[in-house]
């Protein structure tokens, strides 16, 4: 911050846990200390971009009525003078991408629950309505027990269907280039299905270490999206079945009628079938730095 200050609000701010691109995340409390929140504030730099104060605000009007065990809870938007903050659940884990830094191999056995959930959490918020427009490891939460959370629904958006959809045919090019659905690269109405897309490219690189698609430039990588084969999981990981890697080609193909149609029917698929050959024993201790648990809700 520009000075330093203890509160925002009605919260104690009691440790800086990180800054991001656009926003600082700070771990609080209320006055009677006896429950943590996260409160994400954006930068000095943005605190009067109207871009950036309306992503803060639309993911508290997205996860404000979001209830599910797998989905970070999102209790309040507000401003302390020029300062907009968000405020949500403490939980105090790492997000998947920073889990397979080291590869897949020291989360292996994680990698039913951890896909269960995260799927869980995606059709829950489909369910409700929403896409979500920017599913990739960074944004799921894991715990050492396989305990996943959902965050950041800046960008998410409430399917469009109907009139509404043929009204509305393009959206904003929004998301992560090496996640993107080829529908999404091309700003189409959406559906969930370019979430299972995404959530297919995240399944791959839980399995690999690696993300399918990788590039020169950012046009090059989104031309792979678009039109490149999808890469093998099994060639990187010969653990993963046959059936799961179809499964996880299935999701990324390019043409979205041939996609699962609902996170339902992945999750049907998933749990009458193996993602590995052989489920590797937890390890006695996670590996993981100590800087390094204290990195969430980005």
């Amino acid at each position: 911050m520009t000075r330093p200050r203890d509160f925002l609000g009605s919260y104690r701010l009691v440790r800086l846990i990180r800054v991001g691109h656009t926003t600082q995340v700070w771990e609080a409390a209320k006055t009677d200390d006896t429950v943590r929140y996260v409160l994400k504030v954006l930068i000095p730099d943005l605190r009067k971009n109207r871009e950036e104060v309306a992503q803060l605000k639309q993911e508290f009007e997205v996860g404000k009525g979001l209830k599910h065990p797998n989905v970070i809870k999102i209790y309040e938007f507000n401003t302390d003078g020029e300062v907009p903050y968000l405020v949500m659940e403490h939980f105090e884990h790492p997000n998947l991408k920073l889990l397979l830094r080291a590869g897949p191999q020291p989360i292996a056995y994680l990698t039913n629950p951890i896909i269960e959930q995260s799927a869980e959490a995606l059709f829950y918020l489909h369910s409700e309505g929403w896409i979500h427009r920017d599913v990739k490891p960074d944004n799921f939460l894991v715990s050492d027990d396989g305990t996943v959370k959902l965050i950041d629904f800046a960008i998410s958006q409430k399917q469009k269907k109907g009139i509404a959809a043929l009204l509305n045919r393009w959206n904003k090019v929004q998301g992560t280039r090496s996640y993107m659905s080829p529908e999404q690269i091309r700003g189409q109405n959406l559906d969930p299905r370019a979430d299972i897309y995404s959530f297919g490219c995240v399944l791959f690189e839980l399995l690999s270490g690696k993300a399918p698609f990788t590039g020169d430039s950012a046009n090059d990588l989104l031309n792979k999206h678009l039109y490149a084969s999808i890469p093998s999981v099994q060639a990187h990981n010969d653990n993963v079945t046959p059936e799961f890697a179809a499964l996880i080609r299935k999701m990324m193909s390019k043409v979205r009628d041939e996609r699962p149609p609902t996170m339902w029917e992945f999750l049907k698929a998933f749990r009458n079938m193996r993602v590995l050959k052989q489920i590797p024993k937890p390890p006695a201790v996670r590996a993981l730095p100590k800087d390094e648990r204290k990195t969430f809700n980005t």
